[in-house]
């Protein structure tokens, strides 16, 4: 599988990973890029369902395993159905999450473990990984305090969780970062909008060119 044109973006709760996909999306039709954008949990049919039974903030029963194994779920059919054919028609995959969410969410966050959720998504994902993740770095008050104050944003599940539990998600992405420097590039998100996308757009630019 070519994944030369799979990047993904991750972060934390509230650190506006989303905003800046949207624009740099828009940056991506001005330039004449053949792309798509998607997210997960989501992106086709079957997984928007996934995501709304994981996310319900009726949930809160749900067992750490069980929800890691609907993610992986979730993620299988994305991938088949929507990342996989577009990649294999050339297009760059601009994706909101993916098995770096799992590892830190439920392998660290929950105490499953990183072998153990990685097993999970081994068997979902055939190595199909993303050759540049971007994570936005932000301290967890600070994401959750603008989520409390963006009434447009869909509050889930995960919002939900005790202080503790965000601070166990950016360890996670930090110690992901130090075992894969060559794939994750973090980006300070403490930022203005502005200054975080032309972060963004300078490291998406420079990747594209040297993957050319």
């Amino acid at each position: 599988m070519m994944t030369e044109k799979f990047i993904t973006f991750e972060g934390g709760e509230g650190a506006g990973k989303t905003s800046v996909i949207q624009e740099l999306s828009t940056y991506f039709d001005q330039k004449g890029y053949q792309f798509i954008t998607t997210r997960e949990p989501g992106g086709i049919d079957i997984a928007e369902n996934i995501r709304e039974i994981i996310l319900d903030t009726r949930n809160t029963a749900m067992d750490g395993r069980t929800e890691a194994l609907l993610y992986a779920a979730a993620r299988r059919q994305h991938l088949v159905e929507r990342v996989i054919p577009e990649l294999r028609a050339g297009k760059i995959v601009l994706c909101d999450r993916f098995l770096d969410s799992s590892l830190v969410y439920q392998g660290m966050a929950r105490g499953i473990g990183l072998e153990e959720v990685y097993a999970i998504n081994s068997f979902a994902i055939e190595n199909c990984m993303p050759k540049l993740t971007i994570y936005f770095d932000i301290e967890p008050e600070k994401g959750l305090a603008r989520i409390a104050n963006n009434t447009s944003r869909e509050i889930n599940r995960l919002d939900q969780e005790n202080i503790e539990f965000h601070y166990e998600v950016r360890e996670g992405y930090l110690k992901l970062l130090r075992m894969y420097p060559e794939r994750i590039v973090l980006v300070n998100a403490d930022k203005t909008l502005e200054e975080v996308v032309a972060e963004t757009k300078r490291i998406v630019e420079n990747f594209l060119e040297m993957n050319e």
